[in-house]
């Protein structure tokens, strides 16, 4: 049996939505780390970061991160900058700083900012860093062709220095250490962890508790498909028609469809958070002129200078959750000229996302073909990370591996305390990525 060789180790799941990190815990196995903050789960800790200007800080820009960004944002947003789900572009080739109250920051200084801003918030648990900080990374990241070279290239300026060692793992297969508590027999276990930017699936043999060589993996695949792509698609049937999405402008006598661009980023929470700028706002009060329906260009502006981003993707998020929970749900969002409501089904929403759904089982195939098994020779199933919870996304493994072999758990922290066991074995590096 593989015994521990830290005294002190740290998973941390950097998450695009949430981070969530655990400390070993010796015999008593890990201990999450409590974050106690304005509204928000104690262990849970969001991924946001929020400017202002401040001429007592140096350099004038004041940031916080986590719940304590989001009640910073709620107090003033006209006067803040917010930015979520930053992870998403970190192997995007085309992000290179993000220009914030005129100052430019590369994903490694927003990604040092938002640690730091983790460790004061730590309740003094990080106040001695780690021997081993264990990261979880995706099988496969998010964007348009991402660079995974890039991605760790970023990752190591934003983690160097945060502890004596830093290792990375594959999110699921951290997962499946979290999930291998709860197992007594022997299996094959395919996990899927599905979180906001991608849906990651390994496959691990797991002999008995006790056995030597306890976990053998097998297999990893992932595709840049999870929470967020389901959010835009509910954006995209319920909010852009009303932004001007689909609609025309004038120009040299000709009508031409308004630029796809602009809603796609604003369907984006890394990009939307960028759209403030003198640039892009005079490009769209010019198209708001030319605009075959001005008001709809205007609701957009409307929504950007207002810093409505959060309050509009809060309740899109309130939308997914509760056609988890029912078959049907309202829609209601006021503000900057726009008004919605609307009520969605169940089956709406999974006809909206039938594509995404199709080409993450497929990367289940891919998983699958990897290790050499068809659906047979899994002999258990385990489905963690906040989508996991959608019943069209359960669905898929519980059709084609049994309800049976299905379990969920730990939507939120598997990972983190996956990462901090695998932080504690002597043979730590087989298992880094």
């Amino acid at each position: 049996m593989q015994t521990s060789t830290a005294s002190r180790s740290l998973g941390l799941d950097f998450g695009t939505t949430n981070t969530v990190g655990a400390l070993s815990g010796g015999a008593g196995g890990p201990v999450l780390i409590d974050f106690a903050g304005p509204d928000a789960a104690a262990d849970v800790f969001r991924s946001a970061l929020c400017f202002w200007e401040d001429e007592d800080v140096a350099g004038g820009i004041a940031a916080e991160a986590g719940p304590w960004a989001i009640a910073e944002y709620l107090a003033y947003p006209l006067g803040s900058r917010f930015i979520q789900s930053f992870k998403s572009v970190a192997a995007s080739r085309n992000f290179e700083t993000a220009s914030i109250l005129g100052k430019r920051f590369s994903f490694e200084a927003l990604g040092r900012l938002f640690l730091d801003r983790l460790v004061t918030h730590s309740g003094g648990s990080l106040d001695v860093p780690p021997e081993r900080v264990i990261v979880g990374r995706p099988v496969a990241y998010a964007g348009s062709s991402p660079d995974p070279a890039l991605a760790r290239e970023r990752y190591g300026k934003m983690f160097a220095g945060f502890g004596t060692e830093v290792h990375y793992v594959y999110e699921p297969l951290a997962a499946a250490f979290s999930y291998a508590v709860r197992l007594a027999d022997e299996a094959t276990v395919l996990v899927a962890d599905f979180g906001g930017g991608t849906s990651d699936f390994s496959i691990v043999h797991m002999k008995r508790p006790g056995a030597a060589q306890r976990f053998t993996p097998l297999g990893n695949a992932g595709i840049g498909i999870a929470g967020d792509d389901f959010d835009f698609r509910l954006m995209d049937h319920l909010v852009l028609p009303k932004l001007g999405k689909g609609s025309e402008y004038r120009s040299f006598g000709k009508q031409l469809a308004i630029p796809g661009s602009y809603f796609s980023d604003f369907a984006n929470w890394s990009r939307l958070a960028l759209m403030r700028n003198r640039r892009t706002m005079e490009e769209l009060r010019q198209l708001q002129h030319q605009a075959i329906d001005p008001a709809a260009i205007a609701r957009l502006i409307a929504v950007i200078e207002n810093e409505l981003g959060y309050p509009l993707y809060d309740a899109i998020g309130r939308l997914k959750r509760a056609l988890s929970q029912k078959d049907r749900a309202t829609f209601e969002f006021v503000g900057g000229g726009l008004d919605v409501s609307a009520d969605v089904t169940r089956d709406e929403f999974e006809a909206w996302i039938a594509g995404d759904l199709a080409r993450i089982e497929s990367c289940v195939d891919d998983a699958l073909a990897i290790a050499g098994l068809d659906d047979a020779g899994i002999g258990r199933v385990f489905l963690t990370g906040g989508s996991s919870l959608i019943p069209a996304v359960r669905a898929i493994f519980e059709r084609r591996f049994g309800a049976d072999r299905v379990a969920v758990g730990g939507e939120l922290t598997s990972i983190a305390q996956g990462l901090a066991l695998i932080g504690e074995r002597e043979d730590l590096i087989e298992w880094t990525v």
